[in-house]
Protein backbone atom coordinates (compact mmCIF):
# COMPACT_ATOMS: atom_id res chain seq x y z
CA UNK A 1 0.00 0.00 0.00
CA UNK A 2 2.84 2.32 0.93
CA UNK A 3 4.56 1.54 -2.36
CA UNK A 4 1.37 2.33 -4.21
CA UNK A 5 1.09 5.72 -2.47
CA UNK A 6 4.71 6.50 -3.32
CA UNK A 7 4.08 5.66 -6.96
CA UNK A 8 0.98 7.93 -7.00
CA UNK A 9 2.90 10.80 -5.37
CA UNK A 10 5.81 10.33 -7.81
CA UNK A 11 3.46 10.40 -10.75
CA UNK A 12 1.75 13.56 -9.52
CA UNK A 13 5.13 15.27 -8.93
CA UNK A 14 6.32 14.44 -12.43
CA UNK A 15 3.04 15.68 -13.92
CA UNK A 16 3.30 18.95 -11.91
CA UNK A 17 6.88 19.59 -13.00
CA UNK A 18 6.02 18.86 -16.62
CA UNK A 19 3.05 21.26 -16.64
CA UNK A 20 5.10 23.95 -14.88
CA UNK A 21 7.97 23.60 -17.39
CA UNK A 22 5.53 23.80 -20.31
CA UNK A 23 3.97 26.92 -18.86
CA UNK A 24 7.37 28.53 -18.33
CA UNK A 25 8.45 27.63 -21.86
CA UNK A 26 5.23 29.09 -23.29
CA UNK A 27 5.61 32.23 -21.21
CA UNK A 28 9.24 32.54 -22.30
CA UNK A 29 8.26 31.99 -25.93
CA UNK A 30 5.56 34.66 -25.68
CA UNK A 31 8.03 37.07 -24.07
CA UNK A 32 10.64 36.43 -26.80
CA UNK A 33 7.97 36.95 -29.43
CA UNK A 34 6.95 40.25 -27.86
CA UNK A 35 10.57 41.39 -27.82
CA UNK A 36 11.03 40.45 -31.48
CA UNK A 37 7.86 42.31 -32.46
CA UNK A 38 8.98 45.36 -30.50
CA UNK A 39 12.45 45.29 -32.10
CA UNK A 40 10.93 44.91 -35.58
CA UNK A 41 8.61 47.85 -34.95
CA UNK A 42 11.53 49.99 -33.77
CA UNK A 43 13.55 49.04 -36.88
CA UNK A 44 10.63 50.00 -39.11
CA UNK A 45 10.32 53.33 -37.33
CA UNK A 46 14.04 53.97 -37.75
CA UNK A 47 13.86 53.09 -41.44
CA UNK A 48 10.96 55.47 -41.94
CA UNK A 49 12.88 58.27 -40.20
CA UNK A 50 15.99 57.65 -42.32
CA UNK A 51 14.02 57.90 -45.56
CA UNK A 52 13.26 61.61 -45.11
CA UNK A 53 16.25 63.64 -46.32
CA UNK A 54 16.51 67.26 -47.37
CA UNK A 55 19.04 68.85 -49.74
CA UNK A 56 21.69 71.17 -48.29
CA UNK A 57 20.80 74.10 -50.49
CA UNK A 58 19.91 77.65 -49.49
CA UNK A 59 17.81 79.18 -52.27
CA UNK A 60 17.62 82.67 -50.78
CA UNK A 61 20.11 83.97 -53.41
CA UNK A 62 18.81 82.07 -56.45
CA UNK A 63 15.98 82.40 -58.92
CA UNK A 64 14.88 79.55 -61.18
CA UNK A 65 13.87 79.46 -64.83
CA UNK A 66 11.45 76.65 -65.71
CA UNK A 67 10.67 74.99 -69.08
CA UNK A 68 7.10 76.28 -69.02
CA UNK A 69 5.77 79.57 -70.38
CA UNK A 70 4.11 82.34 -68.38
CA UNK A 71 1.15 84.46 -69.56
CA UNK A 72 3.47 86.51 -71.79
CA UNK A 73 4.87 83.39 -73.48
CA UNK A 74 8.24 83.74 -71.74
CA UNK A 75 9.87 81.13 -69.49
CA UNK A 76 8.35 81.09 -66.03
CA UNK A 77 10.68 82.35 -63.31
CA UNK A 78 10.50 82.12 -59.51
CA UNK A 79 12.63 84.57 -57.54
CA UNK A 80 13.35 84.98 -53.82
CA UNK A 81 11.56 84.90 -51.48
CA UNK A 82 8.86 82.90 -53.35
CA UNK A 83 11.40 80.29 -54.45
CA UNK A 84 11.82 79.19 -50.83
CA UNK A 85 8.35 77.58 -51.12
CA UNK A 86 8.87 76.08 -54.59
CA UNK A 87 8.00 72.58 -53.31
CA UNK A 88 4.43 73.75 -52.65
CA UNK A 89 3.98 75.46 -56.02
CA UNK A 90 2.03 73.50 -58.63
CA UNK A 91 3.78 75.34 -61.49
CA UNK A 92 7.19 74.12 -60.27
CA UNK A 93 6.39 70.55 -59.21
CA UNK A 94 6.92 68.86 -62.63
CA UNK A 95 10.26 70.61 -63.21
CA UNK A 96 11.86 71.33 -59.83
CA UNK A 97 11.03 69.19 -56.83
CA UNK A 98 12.54 67.59 -53.73
CA UNK A 99 13.41 63.88 -53.70
CA UNK A 100 13.31 63.25 -49.93
CA UNK A 101 14.59 59.66 -50.33
CA UNK A 102 17.81 60.97 -51.92
CA UNK A 103 18.06 64.32 -50.14
CA UNK A 104 18.21 66.25 -53.41
CA UNK A 105 16.47 68.83 -55.56
CA UNK A 106 15.64 67.34 -58.96
CA UNK A 107 15.79 69.61 -62.02
CA UNK A 108 13.71 68.15 -64.84
CA UNK A 109 13.95 69.62 -68.36
CA UNK A 110 12.67 68.66 -71.79
CA UNK A 111 11.98 70.41 -75.13
CA UNK A 112 9.06 72.84 -74.87
CA UNK A 113 8.06 76.13 -76.48
CA UNK A 114 9.36 77.98 -73.44
CA UNK A 115 12.84 79.13 -74.49
CA UNK A 116 14.95 81.99 -73.20
CA UNK A 117 16.25 84.58 -75.66
CA UNK A 118 19.11 83.63 -78.02
CA UNK A 119 18.73 79.87 -77.53
CA UNK A 120 16.69 76.99 -78.92
CA UNK A 121 17.01 74.92 -75.74
CA UNK A 122 14.98 74.86 -72.54
CA UNK A 123 16.04 74.70 -68.93
CA UNK A 124 15.18 74.08 -65.31
CA UNK A 125 18.08 76.11 -63.98
CA UNK A 126 19.04 78.35 -61.07
CA UNK A 127 20.45 81.85 -61.60
CA UNK A 128 22.49 83.47 -58.83
CA UNK A 129 21.18 86.71 -57.37
CA UNK A 130 23.65 88.35 -55.01
CA UNK A 131 20.86 90.70 -54.00
CA UNK A 132 17.68 88.56 -53.79
CA UNK A 133 15.21 89.48 -56.51
CA UNK A 134 17.67 91.77 -58.36
CA UNK A 135 19.67 90.86 -61.50
CA UNK A 136 21.66 94.11 -61.47
CA UNK A 137 24.07 93.19 -58.65
CA UNK A 138 26.78 90.82 -59.89
CA UNK A 139 30.52 90.14 -59.49
CA UNK A 140 33.75 90.47 -61.45
CA UNK A 141 36.76 88.17 -61.63
CA UNK A 142 38.77 90.71 -59.65
CA UNK A 143 36.25 90.44 -56.80
CA UNK A 144 36.52 86.63 -56.80
CA UNK A 145 33.87 83.91 -56.56
CA UNK A 146 33.49 80.24 -55.61
CA UNK A 147 30.79 77.66 -56.30
CA UNK A 148 30.63 74.06 -55.13
CA UNK A 149 28.02 71.43 -55.91
CA UNK A 150 27.34 67.79 -55.11
CA UNK A 151 25.17 66.35 -57.84
CA UNK A 152 24.31 63.41 -60.10
CA UNK A 153 22.60 62.71 -63.36
CA UNK A 154 19.46 60.81 -62.40
CA UNK A 155 18.22 59.94 -65.86
CA UNK A 156 18.56 61.09 -69.45
CA UNK A 157 17.33 59.85 -72.81
CA UNK A 158 19.41 58.77 -75.82
CA UNK A 159 19.53 60.12 -79.35
CA UNK A 160 18.98 58.11 -82.56
CA UNK A 161 22.63 56.98 -82.49
CA UNK A 162 22.36 55.59 -78.97
CA UNK A 163 24.28 58.42 -77.30
CA UNK A 164 22.95 60.01 -74.13
CA UNK A 165 21.56 63.50 -74.53
CA UNK A 166 23.80 66.03 -72.83
CA UNK A 167 22.96 68.92 -70.57
CA UNK A 168 24.74 71.90 -69.01
CA UNK A 169 24.90 71.49 -65.24
CA UNK A 170 26.89 74.62 -64.26
CA UNK A 171 27.72 77.96 -65.85
CA UNK A 172 29.34 81.32 -65.31
CA UNK A 173 27.43 83.80 -67.42
CA UNK A 174 28.69 87.21 -68.41
CA UNK A 175 26.57 90.34 -68.07
CA UNK A 176 26.80 93.86 -69.43
CA UNK A 177 26.35 96.69 -66.97
CA UNK A 178 23.64 99.18 -67.91
CA UNK A 179 26.36 101.62 -68.97
CA UNK A 180 28.04 99.00 -71.21
CA UNK A 181 24.69 98.07 -72.72
CA UNK A 182 24.03 101.69 -73.71
CA UNK A 183 27.60 102.14 -74.95
CA UNK A 184 27.27 99.40 -77.59
CA UNK A 185 23.58 99.95 -78.30
CA UNK A 186 22.29 96.58 -77.04
CA UNK A 187 18.69 96.17 -75.94
CA UNK A 188 19.52 93.77 -73.09
CA UNK A 189 22.33 93.04 -70.62
CA UNK A 190 23.21 89.66 -72.04
CA UNK A 191 26.91 88.78 -72.52
CA UNK A 192 28.48 85.42 -73.44
CA UNK A 193 28.97 82.64 -70.86
CA UNK A 194 32.64 82.36 -69.95
CA UNK A 195 32.10 78.86 -68.57
CA UNK A 196 29.83 75.97 -69.50
CA UNK A 197 30.14 72.62 -67.72
CA UNK A 198 28.37 69.72 -69.43
CA UNK A 199 27.33 66.24 -68.38
CA UNK A 200 28.27 64.66 -71.72
CA UNK A 201 27.65 60.92 -72.17
CA UNK A 202 28.76 60.19 -68.61
CA UNK A 203 31.76 62.52 -68.59
CA UNK A 204 32.28 66.12 -67.47
CA UNK A 205 33.14 68.49 -70.32
CA UNK A 206 34.22 72.10 -69.87
CA UNK A 207 34.02 74.90 -72.45
CA UNK A 208 35.13 78.52 -72.21
CA UNK A 209 35.59 81.58 -74.44
CA UNK A 210 38.54 82.93 -76.43
CA UNK A 211 38.97 86.54 -77.50
CA UNK A 212 39.40 86.63 -81.28
CA UNK A 213 41.49 89.81 -81.36
CA UNK A 214 43.81 89.94 -78.36
CA UNK A 215 44.35 93.67 -78.90
CA UNK A 216 40.64 94.43 -78.68
CA UNK A 217 39.53 96.93 -76.06
CA UNK A 218 36.27 98.53 -74.94
CA UNK A 219 33.85 98.88 -76.65
CA UNK A 220 34.80 96.18 -79.24
CA UNK A 221 35.46 93.58 -76.53
CA UNK A 222 31.89 93.94 -75.19
CA UNK A 223 30.23 92.46 -78.30
CA UNK A 224 29.28 88.76 -78.45
CA UNK A 225 31.01 88.31 -81.79
CA UNK A 226 34.34 89.42 -80.30
CA UNK A 227 34.50 86.03 -78.57
CA UNK A 228 34.75 82.48 -79.86
CA UNK A 229 34.34 79.01 -78.30
CA UNK A 230 37.43 77.03 -77.33
CA UNK A 231 37.85 73.36 -78.27
CA UNK A 232 36.64 72.16 -74.87
CA UNK A 233 38.17 69.89 -72.25
CA UNK A 234 37.06 66.49 -70.94
CA UNK A 235 37.95 65.31 -67.46
CA UNK A 236 39.38 61.77 -67.45
CA UNK A 237 37.10 60.33 -64.77
CA UNK A 238 33.74 59.05 -65.93
CA UNK A 239 31.02 59.99 -63.43
CA UNK A 240 28.16 58.21 -65.20
CA UNK A 241 25.07 58.29 -63.02
CA UNK A 242 26.99 58.41 -59.72
CA UNK A 243 27.30 61.35 -57.33
CA UNK A 244 30.19 63.73 -57.92
CA UNK A 245 31.57 67.05 -56.70
CA UNK A 246 32.22 70.08 -58.89
CA UNK A 247 34.02 73.24 -57.77
CA UNK A 248 34.62 76.47 -59.64
CA UNK A 249 37.10 79.05 -58.30
CA UNK A 250 37.47 82.46 -59.87
CA UNK A 251 40.02 85.19 -59.17
CA UNK A 252 41.55 88.01 -61.20
CA UNK A 253 42.71 86.59 -64.54
CA UNK A 254 42.14 83.00 -63.44
CA UNK A 255 39.45 80.30 -63.42
CA UNK A 256 39.81 76.78 -61.98
CA UNK A 257 37.36 73.87 -62.38
CA UNK A 258 37.76 70.88 -60.04
CA UNK A 259 36.14 67.45 -60.33
CA UNK A 260 35.88 65.26 -57.22
CA UNK A 261 38.72 67.16 -55.55
CA UNK A 262 41.37 65.34 -57.61
CA UNK A 263 41.16 66.54 -61.22
CA UNK A 264 41.85 70.18 -62.06
CA UNK A 265 41.50 72.34 -65.15
CA UNK A 266 43.16 75.73 -64.81
CA UNK A 267 42.52 78.69 -67.12
CA UNK A 268 45.06 81.47 -66.53
CA UNK A 269 45.76 83.43 -69.69
CA UNK A 270 45.16 86.61 -71.64
CA UNK A 271 41.56 85.59 -72.35
CA UNK A 272 40.77 85.39 -68.63
CA UNK A 273 42.46 88.72 -68.05
CA UNK A 274 40.46 90.39 -70.80
CA UNK A 275 37.24 88.86 -69.48
CA UNK A 276 37.68 91.00 -66.38
CA UNK A 277 35.72 93.76 -68.11
CA UNK A 278 32.44 91.84 -67.59
CA UNK A 279 30.23 91.29 -64.59
CA UNK A 280 29.21 87.65 -63.98
CA UNK A 281 26.81 85.34 -62.15
CA UNK A 282 26.69 81.61 -61.46
CA UNK A 283 24.09 79.20 -62.84
CA UNK A 284 23.35 75.61 -61.78
CA UNK A 285 20.77 72.99 -62.68
CA UNK A 286 19.67 71.44 -65.97
CA UNK A 287 20.04 73.36 -69.23
CA UNK A 288 18.98 70.55 -71.56
CA UNK A 289 20.75 70.41 -74.94
CA UNK A 290 18.28 68.57 -77.15
CA UNK A 291 15.12 69.26 -79.15
CA UNK A 292 14.50 65.57 -79.91
CA UNK A 293 10.88 64.54 -79.50
CA UNK A 294 10.30 62.74 -76.20
CA UNK A 295 13.77 63.57 -74.86
CA UNK A 296 14.43 64.77 -71.30
CA UNK A 297 16.91 64.64 -68.45
CA UNK A 298 16.77 64.82 -64.66
CA UNK A 299 19.66 66.21 -62.63
CA UNK A 300 19.87 65.82 -58.84
CA UNK A 301 21.55 68.48 -56.70
CA UNK A 302 22.34 67.36 -53.14
CA UNK A 303 24.45 70.36 -52.16
CA UNK A 304 25.09 73.79 -53.64
CA UNK A 305 26.99 76.69 -52.12
CA UNK A 306 28.39 79.98 -53.36
CA UNK A 307 30.93 82.27 -51.70
CA UNK A 308 32.38 85.65 -52.58
CA UNK A 309 35.58 87.14 -51.22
Amino acid sequence: MKNFRKEILGFLLIAFLSVNATAQKKSSSETDSDVKIEKTTKKKRKKKKKKVKLPKIDLSHWKVTLPVANEEGKPYEISPPEILDFAKMDIAKPYMYIDSTKGAIVFHAMPTNSKTRNTKYTRSELREQMKPGDNNVNWTFAQGAYMKGKLAMEKTTKDSKGKYHRTIIMQIHGRLTNEQKELIGEDDNNAPPILKIYWDNGKIRVKTKLLKNLNATVPEILHDDAWDDDEGFNFEQKVGFRKFFLEVKVSEGKMVVILNKNEFKVYENIHMQKWGVFENYFKAGNYFQSRDKGSFSKVRYYELEVKHE
